[in-house]
């Protein structure tokens, strides 16, 4: 998510994408000539991309500590304000917005009525970092990446930058990864039986094994790249946001599409009123693509 290596690298990732095909169409993923638009810019740094039932996206504007709604009808407005500079989002499985407070180092859950309460506000008797990412198993457990770039300012609170497992009642807390520096985007297989998380300090994405217990084991290098935030599609490919835009690769790990943006994304989700619009994050501008494809469940 929001993080040093994103700003300064902008530029750089300006001028790659001037150099890169904006699809690649044998890989079938992307609607028939469909191109990258802007929906909107003028944001500060925007992050977490996820869409509800009927089809609202919700985002973040961390520099401007607000949350926003794009409805199916193309508007989009301010629904939460301040944030607590929160970053990633996703939904829990009763359609509850999940929400990552860095400020506030907390994950909190909003329901339908605007109604906050939270979920997990520290490990072992301290508080959090500052949650970054996070992704909810089919069994309502829910992992958690916990690194700290800029909010709040200070020393860890932890003593590491960890992954964590919040049990589906929400009353047991496990640091279930501590030997990845910087983890950030964090993304699961509709199975529950694969744990995707990306490390922007060492620039790779790992794949582990998710037992029935919500432990993981045999980590693999699943890409030799960086990203940010991720996303699936329905047929398991992984949505990995870098240098340049957003990299598309199948279960195995093989790069089988490119969508380029202006600006380097920062997260990547799926929404539209049919579910097959692709919308990136990235930077000060929303961008959206239209798929032949969905989320994963």
């Amino acid at each position: 998510m929001h993080n040093f290596i994103g700003n300064t690298l902008l530029l750089i990732s300006s001028a790659v994408a001037l150099t890169l095909p904006t699809f690649a169409a044998e890989s079938g993923l992307i609607a028939p000539g469909a191109e990258v638009i802007e929906v909107q810019g003028g944001f500060g740094f925007l992050e977490g991309p996820v869409s509800d039932v009927i089809g609202n996206l919700y985002f973040s504007d961390i520099d401007n500590n607000r949350l926003h709604k794009l409805a199916p009808t193309g508007d989009i407005s301010s629904f939460h304000d301040p944030s607590n500079r929160a970053n990633g989002l996703t939904l829990d499985l009763d359609g509850g917005l999940l929400i990552c407070e860095q400020e506030a180092q907390r994950l909190v859950k909003m329901d339908g009525n605007g109604n906050i309460t939270v979920v997990a506000d520290g490990y072992q008797g301290k508080p959090f970092n500052s949650p970054n990412d996070a992704w909810v198993h089919p069994n309502g457990s829910i992992y958690v990446t916990d690194p700290r770039y800029q909010h709040p300012a200070g020393s860890l609170s932890q003593d590491g930058e960890y992954v964590y497992r919040i049990s589906s009642d929400h009353q047991e807390i496990s640091a279930i990864i501590t030997d990845i520096p910087k983890p950030n985007g964090v993304v699961g297989t509709e199975d529950g039986k694969t744990l995707y998380i990306a490390s922007t300090e060492l620039r790779k994405v790992f794949r582990y094994d998710i037992a029935s217990n919500g432990e993981v084991s045999d980590r693999t290098e699943f890409a030799d790249q960086g990203s940010d935030g991720m996303t699936l599609d329905e047929n398991g490919n992984v949505y990995l946001t870098w240098l340049g835009g957003v990299s598309v690769r199948n279960p195995e790990g093989k790069e089988i599409d490119f969508i380029a943006t202006e600006q380097m994304p920062a997260n990547v989700g799926f929404g539209g009123r049919d579910g097959r619009t692709l919308y990136m994050t990235s930077r000060t501008s929303l961008y959206s693509i239209k798929m032949n494809v969905r989320a994963s469940r």
